[in-house]
């Protein structure tokens, strides 16, 4: 299990998941850009969706529980960067729903925790069709 920590909030996404946001999320910052970025959280924290607004300037820490880097699923990625570059923002969507018509709505995949450096409170989040 991976995490990003972001303006000392740490989510965490499962290592394959992460490789791929990691790459379009860097590669809207490195262009200047400020996005959402928005999941789902599960059940057993109260279900709900979170979001956090990523600008450059904020420190970004990818962590990867894993010791090699996954291989990289080209369909996934470029849906994930349309998502980014919609006015909805880049919403975390399953590895599945890439492979599927680009104009049938994904399947928004969670965030696995979300956990505060000022709050202890661990979420974790769930697989829901959107």
């Amino acid at each position: 299990m991976g995490s990003l920590t972001y303006d000392r909030v740490v989510v965490e996404f499962e290592d394959r998941m992460l490789a791929h946001l990691q790459l379009v999320i860097i590669q809207k910052l490195r262009r200047g850009e400020s996005f959402l970025l928005s999941w789902r959280d599960a059940a057993v924290v109260g279900d709900g969706r979170s979001s956090a607004w990523l600008h450059p300037a904020i420190p970004l820490y990818f962590k990867f529980a894993g010791g090699h880097a996954p291989t990289i699923n080209a369909n996934w990625v470029a849906q994930l960067t349309r998502s980014a570059n919609s006015s909805q923002g880049l919403v975390v969507t399953a590895e599945e729903s890439a492979s599927f018509d680009a104009n049938l709505p994904p399947k928004v995949e969670p965030a696995i925790g979300i956990r505060s450096a000022a709050q202890t409170r661990a979420t974790k989040a769930s697989v829901t069709e959107r």
